[in-house]
């Protein structure tokens, strides 16, 4: 049983991002790549941060990596996994080749997520579900229930749940889901859309795209065992934990007694 499965015994489990631009961990307002909060100038600090309030996993984006479409930060993201070795982590951003997700897995990450290139190109994730079993989650970005590319510089005509579905039976992991209207916005995660796409995929489904306050983590967790098989299993947070108005350890601590 691989790490994930293994986690889905809990209600939902809350996952810190740390998001790259340029070696600094930064937030962004809907994915816009000037409209930048910078919150350290070292993400290794920041990763120690939430490992010594209980994370169970972290969640890491190359941001230039996810719009040159080659890792960029990929030497922070190695020296994070180098000091947690025995923490499972997520990276996505620029991830368009099997020698880059060979690379990363080889330095310690324990998931690779591909955006871009499961829409455009979604042999390549069959291709990458038998080469690296276990080890790969498909992100669906969405604006209006259509799907985003390219840093979320391009909205597509393809549905978010339509994409979804097509990947039922090829071993993908996890789908993260992120409605990048809200990302950053501090508007609340926008549940409602979340339990649609649990409802309607059999793969366990990580919400993204923002998380507020304890509100949010209370809303997804009433709906995140609502009669699937497989529940929205995390939710990803970020600027609502850098700036206070969410505190992680009580999120996960009242996530773990919802179980």
């Amino acid at each position: 049983m691989d790490k994930l499965k293994a986690q889905i015994g809990l209600t939902m489990i809350i996952i810190p991002a740390i998001d790259l631009k340029d070696g600094k961990c930064v937030r962004l307002r809907q994915g816009i790549m000037e409209d930048e909060t910078i919150f350290s100038d070292d993400p290794v600090a920041v990763a120690a941060r939430w490992v010594e309030q209980g994370a169970l996993r972290l969640h890491l984006v190359d941001l230039n990596g996810a719009f040159d479409g080659e890792p960029v930060n990929g030497a922070v993201v190695n020296a994070i996994a180098a000091a947690y070795p025995d923490l499972p982590i997520q990276i996505g951003g620029g991830i368009r080749t099997a020698e880059t997700v060979e690379s990363y897995l080889q330095a310690g990450v324990e998931y690779v997520i591909i955006g871009t290139k499961a829409l455009t190109e979604p042999e390549f994730i069959r291709e990458l579900c038998r080469d690296f079993a276990g080890h790969i989650i498909v992100g669906i970005d969405a604006k209006d229930s259509k799907v985003a590319i390219k840093g979320w510089a391009e909205v597509s005509d393809r549905d978010a749940t339509e994409l979804a579905q097509s990947f039922e039976d090829d071993g993908v992991s996890a789908i993260v889901y992120t409605d990048i209207s809200r990302d950053g916005m501090m508007q609340g995660v926008n549940v409602e859309a979340t339990k649609k796409l649990a409802d309607a995929v059999n793969i366990p489904i990580i919400a993204s795209g923002g998380i507020t306050d304890m509100s949010d983590i209370k809303g997804l967790c009433k709906v995140a065992d609502s009669g699937t098989d497989h529940k929205i299993m995390g939710a990803i947070t970020g600027r609502a934990i850098y700036e206070g108005s969410l505190d992680f350890a009580e999120a996960q601590n009242y996530s773990n007694r919802y179980a």
